[in-house]
């Protein structure tokens, strides 16, 4: 199988790998300069750069590189190191170049009133893959929302029943009312999805929390959504809002370290207590 063949089709699936490539050799090694491996997210290989000597260090490398998302060069120094397989001795070094293979961020917007398409606008230009659904045609259309990947109109449940998010998308709920987001939310939960974010005030997300729980729905469960949604910027308007959703879902893709304590310090704050009177 050739390699870029793989890489396309991992990309499409949603998988990620790593692309090694030998960029500099020194001395003697097994192997030669723009021979390339890729190794899936799996540890599995395709290609080789040389074997025993070097490949176990290079499958290490690509799995940090997949971790980071960020490419990077490593130095492999061989001189005395027996190759386990043949008995040889490597005596040289490799420069090896190590570039991720990360498919798109795919995001699911439920909403596709004013602020879903601006999320859908911001988003796009941020880079994700957007699938937006609505139980209106009229707002979940090619027309209104031309760039993105798919589009689902129609009956919430059926357009739920349709729909298989990855542990790698993300979730934003911005529909148009409180029992949609009850609906969309109760299957996100069931979903393995990295991010579940859900908009509204303190008091609805406190109300919708507590119904939840109720229903039988863990408190672990529940301390997965971010909500109410979105960096406290004080946006207000429906492009404020979308920039403010799109940068949480950037700081949770890209870890930033400043931004995710914040979060996690915001979302849960004792979710099921008492509603003020």
């Amino acid at each position: 199988m050739d390699i870029f063949e793989e890489i396309y089709r991992l990309k499409r699936e949603g998988k990620r790998a790593a692309l090694a490539t030998i960029v500099n050799v020194r001395g003697s090694t097994p192997s030669v300069v723009a021979a390339k491996m890729l190794v899936r997210e799996d540890g599995s290989i395709l290609g080789t750069v040389g074997g025993g000597c070097v490949e176990s260090d290079v499958r290490k490398g690509a799995m940090e590189v997949m971790r980071d998302e960020k490419a990077k060069t490593f130095t492999f120094n061989l001189n005395q190191r027996p190759d386990d397989d043949t008995g040889l001795v490597c005596g040289g070094s490799l420069q090896v170049f190590i570039e991720p293979v990360i498919p798109a961020p795919v995001l699911y917007i439920f909403g596709g009133g004013h602020v879903g398409l601006n999320v859908y606008k911001v988003a796009t230009l941020a880079g994700f893959e957007v699938i937006v659904c609505d139980d209106r045609e009229q707002y979940a259309n090619r027309e209104r929302f031309p760039d993105a990947r798919e589009i689902h109109a129609g009956e919430m449940d059926a357009v739920l029943s349709e729909l298989s998010p990855s542990a790698a998308s993300y979730i934003v709920i911005v529909t148009r009312g409180h029992r949609h987001d009850m609906r969309v939310l109760r299957w996100a939960l069931d979903t393995p999805a990295h991010y579940i974010g859900m908009i509204g005030s303190g008091r609805k997300v406190l109300t919708i929390f507590q119904q939840l729980e109720a229903e039988g729905v863990a408190r672990e469960s529940l301390q997965r959504i971010y909500a109410p949604i979105g960096l406290e910027i004080s946006a207000a308007t429906p492009e404020e809002i979308a920039i403010s959703i799109v940068a949480e879902l950037i700081a949770i893709r890209r870890k930033c370290g400043t931004a995710l304590p914040h979060l996690r310090n915001r979302i849960h704050k004792e979710p099921t207590a008492p509603l003020p009177r």
